[in-house]
């Protein structure tokens, strides 16, 4: 029997609480029965058809402090039929991934109907947060009760419930036995193994999941860079020209190691079903505002914003204000340079212990001032990229990383450049990235884990004080735990962490030639910082909603883009070091010219490098083509019972004369030319069944489909990593930073 939403019961008096709702103090009754109703009204009514109920009963406030805290939840087969609509993918027995739905949930793995484990509870919250945020107003005018909040057809309930302070957080609860064994295997000991990802993707999401996969894998592959570069630390340290060997590995290392990167995430994206996830068309942001009209493109009524308003928006505010923060950051540098030689000169004349220890005080000070500026930078950021008004979630997130990108890449790395590449002084280089590096990592840990933590602790014995107050009468434990995680910080996502790693990995491969150990101290601060980290997440932050994902996104051009400039750096400091110009005596131009063709030489390696290995693993690019064939048959079986049936035949009749040709969308997915080339199928006239597939032999004026062209290589390669806007906006960026500079 099939089970529609308008069957369902939304008024279980108990149900197991996956998100906590708190409102303000003085919310009006009348906004919270509104409230209520359009969360437990049905689907087909405009409501989001969960389950809802006061973390305290009405005799419960009566002993305690009035709380404004709700509960929902969702009954096992309304979130089966929310992962259908939110389309998550599940295993099948015949082990493939394939789009969840209902109507055959039982050719699912680990699927039964008395088990109700077979959604992960971060899916659970997943899908009960995406029913909150897609109540949409309908006929209400303002939310009752507030007629100065305003609402207009498709407005999302939540973020105007948000943003006008009636509602002031939406949380996922933890899991507190699950908690407790996922912390046993992940950080518990501090002991050196490998991180339970598959268990933290199934608490936390795959978002989380793949940036401590990612951090794992950096920091096993920064092994051998900081193995090889200690005995160049110990015993080479001023011939550079024997630095070529170590940079140009630097070079291979880079490209191998972000390439075999992207293998292993389509593995386990693959594996956790968000790699063949088909996403929706992407709704607009909850941010978003404007008139409202028509989308042209899905007819749904949706608020509607000039895109030239946001252009306007971008080039003659937000643009002037990147460059105004680019210039207060290099004066700032310029006055570190002023601190550094007022240190050496004080050195000199005393020529004592301690005013040796005074020349690394600029070099501390300015660290630290430079972590003060990314922060207060982010928020205003933030502020711009909001104000922007961009319609989709990615566009936002896209603007708000270029931004934070540019001015953390400058303030991070611009008083290196100076000195190598204007005061050339090696000795203060090595010094000054040995200073960045370490209080960079320093300070990320105290802020980031060890500060918090400790606040959170003192926070938790206060709360258990007031909860063994209570009468025995109250569910103390879920009263407790409630109370508690509402306090915590809320976990801002992963752009912070993967800054972090980012800007460690200038730090170590743009001047490695220089600075051979900034590898060493890298491994020693991530096999920290996946603990703190992971403490972090369990102990410190609430509980944050999962995403899906199938990649780290945008970070991963990113990475790409800093091994590209650290391949120009290492070539030119070693063309600058003294043993190389002692080469040519005569002649600066012929240095000058060889070190150009060999940078560019090691740039044309590297992208080969990029090429040749695939990004998806062949039993990947395999199961992904298996997958697009049976969904084309499935398309043509789908458009079979619309056709008239020959007489006395069973089977579905042509479908065309003989034109009509089914093949994978290879380029598409970019899926592997030779893997993904599935017979195409030609279905003549007159004919009761589908001709035996049969090979069409290439024209002779282009080369076989097997073959790719090098042109058409390049433009895909291009493609994929480039955005037609973000591109834009990349150069002017560099324009102004070379500008200012120079």
């Amino acid at each position: 029997m099939k089970v529609t939403l308008s069957a369902l019961d939304t008024f279980e008096s108990s149900f197991t609480p996956l998100v906590v709702i708190e409102l303000a103090q003085d919310v009006k009754d009348e906004t919270k029965e509104w409230l209520k109703n359009r969360i437990t009204m049905r689907k087909k009514d405009g409501g989001a058809q969960l389950l809802f109920r006061p973390l305290l009963n009405k005799y419960e406030k009566e002993t305690v402090e009035n709380q404004n805290l709700y509960l929902v939840g969702a009954s096992n087969i309304r979130l089966l039929l929310g992962a259908e609509a939110v389309g998550l993918v599940k295993e099948c027995n015949d082990n493939t991934m394939r789009a969840f739905t209902y109507g055959t949930r039982h050719n699912f793995k680990g699927f039964d109907d008395n088990n109700d484990d077979f959604l992960t509870m971060a899916e659970r919250q997943f899908i009960i947060k995406h029913e909150l945020e897609n109540l949409r107003a309908r006929d209400e005018k303002m939310i009752p009760g507030y007629p100065q909040a305003k609402l207009y057809p498709g407005k999302s309930l939540l973020r105007r419930l948000l943003t006008s302070g009636i509602v002031i957080q939406v949380f996922p609860l933890h899991d507190n036995e699950a908690l407790k064994k996922l912390e046993d295997s992940w950080y518990t000991g501090f002991s050196l193994k490998y991180q339970p990802i598959d268990g933290i993707r199934g608490y936390f999401g795959e978002t989380i999941a793949l940036y401590f996969g990612f951090l794992e894998y950096f920091t096993f592959a920064l092994i051998p860079m900081a193995v090889i570069g200690l005995p160049y630390y110990l015993f080479v340290w001023e011939d550079y020209d024997k630095y070529v060997i170590f940079a140009s590995f630097n070079l291979i290392w880079s490209t191998v190691i972000l390439e075999v990167w992207k293998r292993s995430c389509a593995s386990m994206t693959y594996r956790w079903g968000t790699l063949v996830m088909k996403r929706q068309f992407e709704e607009p942001r909850p941010g978003f505002h404007g008139v409202l009209g028509i989308n042209s493109i899905t007819g749904r009524e949706e608020p509607l914003y000039p895109s030239y308003k946001r252009q306007l928006r971008i080039y003659l505010v937000s643009l002037p204000f990147v460059c105004l923060c680019l210039y207060f950051s290099l004066y700032i540098m310029m006055i570190y340079f002023d601190l550094e030689a007022w240190a050496l000169d004080v050195h000199e004349n005393s020529g004592s212990e301690w005013t040796s220890v005074l020349l690394y005080v600029p070099s501390i000070i300015y660290a630290i001032v430079i972590e003060i500026l990314n922060r207060l930078y982010r928020y205003a950021a933030e502020f711009l990229t909001s104000w922007e008004n961009h319609r989709l979630e990615s566009a936002y997130q896209n603007h708000l990383i270029l931004k934070v990108l540019v001015f953390n890449f400058l303030n991070c790395f611009a008083s290196l450049f100076y000195i190598a590449f204007v005061l050339k002084d090696m000795k203060l280089l090595r010094q000054s990235l040995a200073t960045l590096l370490i209080m960079s990592q320093i300070l990320n840990q105290v802020v980031e884990s060890l500060l918090p933590y400790w606040l959170q602790r003192k926070h938790h014995v206060q709360v258990k004080k007031r909860v063994q107050a209570l009468k025995a009468d109250i569910d103390a434990t879920l009263y407790e735990q409630v109370i508690l995680e509402k306090e915590m910080g809320t976990y801002l996502g992963t752009f912070d962490d993967y800054l972090e790693l980012l800007l460690q990995f200038g730090y170590v491969s743009l001047f490695s030639c220089v600075y051979p150990l900034a590898a060493a101290f890298a491994v020693l601060n991530n096999f920290t910082e996946v603990n703190s980290d992971a403490l972090k997440m369990c102990r410190v932050f609430k509980r944050p909603f999962a995403e899906p994902s199938a990649s780290i996104g945008v970070w991963q051009l990113a990475f790409e883009t800093m091994s590209v400039i650290s391949v120009v750096t290492n070539c030119a400091l070693i063309g600058m070091s003294p043993q190389v110009d002692a080469l040519f005596p005569e002649s600066k131009t012929d240095l000058i010219l060889i070190v150009v063709a060999v940078e560019h030489a090691l740039l044309a390696l590297k992208f080969i490098l990029a090429f040749a290995i695939h990004d998806k693993p062949q039993h990947i690019q395999l199961k992904l083509a298996r997958l697009e064939f049976e969904s084309l048959e499935a398309l043509k079986q789908q458009h079979c019972p619309r056709m008239p049936m020959s007489p006395g035949s069973s089977r579905c009749p042509s479908i065309s004369a003989s034109t009509v040709v089914f093949r994978p969308l290879c380029r598409r997915n970019h899926l592997d030319p030779i893997v993904c080339l599935a017979p195409r199928m030609r279905i003549s006239q007159g004919t009761e069944s589908l001709s035996k597939p049969r090979w069409r032999s290439p024209p002779t004026s282009r080369p076989p489909n097997r073959i790719i062209s090098l042109r058409d290589a390049f433009l895909n390669f291009i493609q994929k990593r480039m955005s037609n806007n973000c591109l834009l906006k990349c150069i002017i960026y560099i324009i102004l930073i070379i500008y200012a500079s120079v």
